[in-house]
């Protein structure tokens, strides 16, 4: 039976003009067409026809479209003619009225995206380039698009295609350079062009390689609608072989079947790109060849159905979707219809393709009795002696058969193949060698995988030995450091020894001197005494020794003088006097009175400024008794203090700004498998699997732990983490008693076992690993330790040494002294604390005000230099997040851990070693190193609480018990909201400008819509009858819209609908079969 040739009417370019009636001609552009009073009368008839048909010309319109235009009245040909002729003369679009600027300006783009990262603004400029680009390919006239092509604009978009980046691929700049590719197609001359670039379809089809769903719609859709372009098909085909080579497909169309049975993240509801996906295939499979083909259908139907199409087609009915319903219709009715066609050549109903004894028995019984049945028994025949083996690697002799096969099925008369034949020729020896070599690449891809994990290996042993290399020189280097440190201070305090000696002799001797000289007679008054004095005004004494080393012996106390003897003498030296001096008074009185506070008084109640007074007994000795906030009030207005703060509500606007403030298991299987049968185990069974998992990360053997652990892991075997899981199972004394009662049978151990064992014949193993330990974490644990001192002694140095934070103090004690009266006012400074409660207080005008935001008002009018005072303050915020009790502990913890390595060193010392046995060497320079290092940590912490302590006094809190990172904190969150009061404050001004500026804009804009409105009621009153315009979509768009909605298949699903409908209970009864038998696909 001959094939039916289906006719394609839907197919053809006009397929949306087909009806009777002229079609509306509408013009798409940002200007609309306006009555034009004309200038220059109307041209007789046949000028106005030959200039008519000029700009007709121009914009390329297809016969039906020429004629209904041409068809209009002479006014509104003379309309349109002049409204396009004064678009093209526009002088605003003279920049980007010609190719040359959109050619210059894609081809910097595709230079720039490898050297520059764009940012999003950038990027949308880019994009509005190529924007622009499609827009001008639609409307401008025909020369433009010649122009462009002319210019080798096309070669620009692909090469620009070719070398997009990932970054520009994922963007909106890619879908629009698609989108001009298809506004280029829009007319048959730029479509011509597209065709006839040899690479250009294929390069489109490299699209498909991205996560953007609108570019793969775009993609496909001018694929789809290519399928239907006389000599389109066959470049579609080719495209798709190209792009498997491309994106590494195993087969061809996989990409497209992986991403229509996608239903999971984003692609869950892309509907449309689904639809795009169907509409490509049935486009694919029914368009070109497939039109009349019908082996040509099945074979590419059948490279669809081996991918798995049929589930994937019965799970996209969930979607509910009409236009994809429509395509999924069609696809399958045409299959069912090509499958009936081809049973009917075999007088059968239906014919079950995954059945090989139903084709065999079908083909059986065709050639029987005819010539071609020996020839049949021939195939037969030698297919039983060709290689069958399962792992034999002759597969290609098979794929050789099929191609073959393939070939001789759809080569026609001309020896033409629809598709791409996969054989040129029928030379088996060449293609078999072909098909080899597919094999010499795998064998040569394996051989190369393994080189690569060997590389790896090597890496990562070097990688090792660098880490090892790196190590060492740095605990050299830090031993260098320490030891030049150490040496610097030996000298020192050899230099201060010496000196302290020679004091002390001088001392002495003149002590014996006094003693032993002549006494006739109680001395008189002032007699010794004033020996000495005068001695030591002589200089003949030498001045009073410094303090000496807590290392040095004191000099022999003198002998006691007689009670009730004169007092010291002025001048005489300190080992005279009767005892030691009183320290200083923590608290000193000073007789000097306080300074008098006149703090001018409000003329009305003012809002409380909830701080918490300083004790007058307090304020001696601290920077409160330096603070004078007289000096304040001579500066401040007072007047407008006390309209901003004032008790009583006011419902006014506020002058300085009155806008308002933004409101604001699985482990335990591996376990029982790695076990055999014999292995002994004594120990805990979850204890030894956890070990088992341990050493498999660790990929060392019992030995190489055990040497790491002798030798101090000097090869940097075993990392911290490990070290520190491996405390974790060190051998208790039960698990030893076990193991020493089953040593004789160690080969049988299992591995947990064997290893605990092994471990536990190393002497104090334990102390051993905690000591490596120890070390591996000492340098990290001071490096994390310092930095804490260091922030509170450097947090401390900034606020007692900082002017502007003093300055600050001083505004804010006389700010409120002016608001607070009573047992609140009159201070003389205020806990620290109250600084935090100063954005509390709200202004009476404005509650989006605060005294916070006054108070920086006041420093920007009168004191701006007080706004760097954050700049005098950096450490505050590392010290605000210091625990001092966690970083002694940690302290303790380090001096602990330290007092332990020495304790284990004197024993290793004492012991008998091995020659492997490296623990007394290193761990001595370990000591000797850290020691130092510690004793350093330990001095700056010392300091550290000495000036905390000194910086408590300072501001009066010393009663107040604060830690660290309590009174750090209170700074730390002061100057926080002071920088968020001053956004704000800058923030309220912009706001203010803002709003004022689009005040004017939008006046502005009323008046022009005023007057554009006015217009446009003049125009719309002349222009009644004024013409219709151009339609500016082009043949191209009408033909990717019928295929996206399937309106190109609606005749011929009509068609197999009334021909399933004849087919009655037969075509049920294969219906009923078909779905039972298609979900095996």
């Amino acid at each position: 039976m001959a094939p039916r040739k289906r006719s394609r009417h839907g197919l053809g370019f006009l397929c949306c003009f087909g009806g009777s009636d002229l079609p509306e001609i509408n013009l798409r552009d940002n200007h609309p067409l306006q009555y034009l009073e004309f200038s220059s009368p109307i041209p007789n008839p046949e000028e106005l026809n030959v200039r008519f048909a000029e700009l007709v010309d121009e914009l390329d319109l297809t016969d039906k479209n020429r004629e209904a235009v041409f068809a209009l009245p002479p006014e509104k040909k003379w309309q349109i003619y002049c409204s396009k002729k004064k678009e093209q003369e526009d002088p605003n679009k003279l920049a980007t009225s010609w190719p040359d600027y959109y050619i210059d300006r894609i081809n910097s783009m595709a230079a720039m995206q490898s050297l520059y990262a764009f940012d999003e603004e950038e990027t949308e400029m880019r994009n509005q380039v190529v924007e622009d680009l499609k827009t001008a390919l639609r409307t401008q006239p025909m020369r433009f698009v010649t122009r462009f092509i002319e210019l080798d604009g096309l070669t620009c978009l692909l090469n620009f295609l070719r070398s997009m980046d990932h970054a520009t691929c994922e963007s909106r700049i890619h879908t629009s350079l698609i989108g001009c590719i298809k506004a280029l197609m829009n007319n048959s001359q730029g479509r011509a062009h597209v065709l006839a670039q040899p690479e250009a379809i294929s390069t489109i089809a490299q699209s498909l390689r991205t996560e953007n769903s609108k570019t793969k719609v775009a993609v496909l859709e001018i694929l789809g609608a290519v399928c239907l372009v006389p000599g389109g098909h066959k470049k579609v085909l080719q495209a798709m072989l190209h792009y498997q080579v491309y994106a590494a497909e195993r087969t061809r169309f996989q990409t497209l079947l992986n991403e229509l049975d996608r239903s999971l993240g984003r692609y869950r509801d892309e509907v449309n790109l689904k639809t795009a996906i169907m509409s490509f295939i049935n486009a694919v499979l029914n368009a070109g060849a497939g039109e009349d083909n019908l082996e040509f259908r099945l074979h590419l139907r059948y490279e669809f159905l081996m991918l798995g199409i049929q589930p994937v087609i019965d799970k996209l009915r969930q979607h509910e979707n009409a236009i994809l319903d429509k395509h999924l219709d069609f696809f399958e009715m045409v299959r069912n219809e090509d499958d009936l066609e081809l049973a009917r050549r075999f007088d059968m109903v239906h014919i079950d393709t995954k059945s090989a004894s139903q084709m065999f028995e079908l083909v059986h019984k065709k050639l029987k009795h005819t010539e071609a049945y020996p020839c049949l028994l021939s195939v037969l025949h030698h297919c039983l002696q060709m290689p069958y083996k399962r792992n034999g690697g002759y597969v290609q002799q098979w794929q050789l058969l099929d191609r073959i096969l393939q070939q001789i099925v759809l080569q026609d008369e001309r020896g033409v193949d629809p598709d791409l034949a996969p054989l040129e020729n029928f030379n088996v020896k060449n293609i078999v060698n072909m098909l080899i070599n597919e094999n010499e690449v795998k064998q040569w891809r394996d051989q190369a995988e393994k080189f690569r994990k060997e590389h790896t290996e090597l890496v990562s042993r070097l990688e090792r030995k660098e880490r090892e290399c790196e190590t060492k020189t740095l605990e050299k280097e830090e031993m260098m450091r320490t030891l030049n440190k150490m040496k610097d201070k030996l000298a020192r305090e050899s230099q201060e020894l010496r000196q302290a000696r020679g004091q002390v002799a001088e001392l002495v001797a003149q002590l014996s001197e006094i003693s032993t000289g002549p006494i006739s007679s109680p001395p008189p008054p002032g007699g010794p005494l004033t020996l000495c004095s005068s001695m030591m005004t002589t200089n003949d004494l030498p001045p009073p020794p410094p303090p000496l080393p807590f290392a040095c012996c004191p000099p022999p106390p003198p002998p006691p003088l007689p009670p009730g003897g004169p007092p010291t003498p002025p001048g005489a030296p300190p080992c005279f006097s009767m005892g030691l001096p009183l320290p200083p008074d923590p608290f000193p009185s000073s007789d000097i009175p306080l300074r008098k506070k006149c703090v001018p008084q409000p003329s009305h109640p003012l809002k409380s400024f909830n701080w918490v007074k300083l004790n007058e007994e307090r304020v001696p000795g601290t920077v409160w008794n330096e603070i004078d906030d007289m000096q304040v009030f001579r500066i401040l207005d007072l007047e407008d203090f006390e309209k901003m703060f004032s008790a009583y509500q006011r419902h006014q606007e506020l002058i300085t700004n009155p806008s308002q403030q933004k409101e604001l298991g699985s482990t335990e299987d591996i376990y029982l498998a790695s076990r055999k049968v014999k292995e002994l185990s004594v120990i805990d069974g979850r204890r030894a699997q956890n070990c088992i998992i341990l050493l498999s990360k660790l990929k060392l053997s019992n030995e190489e732990i055990r040497q790491a652990i002798l030798k101090m892991d000097e090869q940097e075997d075993l990392a911290k983490d490990m070290l520190e899981q491996l405390l974790k199972f060190i051998p208790e004394k039960s698990d030893i008693d076990l193991l020493e009662e089953h040593k004789h049978e160690i080969e049988r151990m299992a591995r947990a076992d064997r290893f605990l064992y092994e471990m536990s014949r190393i002497d104090h193993y334990q102390q051993r690993l905690q000591a490596l330990f120890f070390k591996k974490k000492f340098q990290e644990r001071l490096a994390e330790a310092k930095p804490k001192v260091e922030a509170i002694l450097l947090a401390s140095r900034e606020l007692i040494r900082s002017k502007r934070l003093k300055q600050m103090l001083e505004v804010v004690l006389a700010i409120g002294n002016f608001m607070n009266k009573g047992q609140r006012g009159g201070a003389y400074g205020f806990r620290v604390a109250s600084l935090n409660k100063i954005a509390d207080t709200k202004s009476s005008i404005d509650r989006n005000i605060s005294l916070l935001h006054y108070l920086i008002m006041i420093l920007e009018k009168h004191f701006p230099d007080i706004l760097t005072m954050p700049s005098e303050l950096q450490h505050l915020p590392e010290a605000a997040k210091v625990n001092l009790a966690e970083l002694e502990k940690e302290v303790g913890n380090l001096r602990r851990g330290l007092r332990a390595v020495e304790v284990e060193l004197e024993y290793q010392k004492r012991q008998v070693r091995e020659p492997s046995d490296k623990f007394v060497p290193v761990m001595s320079d370990f000591i000797t190193v850290s020691s130092f290092s510690f004793s350093e940590l330990e001095d700056q912490l010392n300091e550290a609480r000495d000036k905390f302590s000194k910086a408590l006094m300072h501001f009066g809190e010393q009663d107040s018990k604060l830690q660290p990172d309590e009174f750090f904190g209170i700074f730390d969150t002061f100057l926080q909201a002071f920088s968020e009061a001053r956004q704000d404050l800058e923030a309220m001004r912009r706001k203010k400008e803002e709003e004022e500026r689009r005040a004017r804009m939008e006046a502005m804009l009323k008046e022009q819509r005023e007057r554009e409105r006015w217009q446009r009621q003049r125009q719309r009153q002349r222009q009644v009858h004024a013409g219709s315009t151009l339609e500016e979509g082009g043949e191209f768009d009408d033909l990717v819209s019928a295929l996206r909605s399937g309106e190109v298949f609606d005749k011929d699903l009509c068609k197999l609908k009334r021909s399933r409908k004849r087919s009655g209970s037969q075509a049920l009864e294969v219906t009923r079969e078909r779905a039972i038998n298609r979900r095996n696909y």
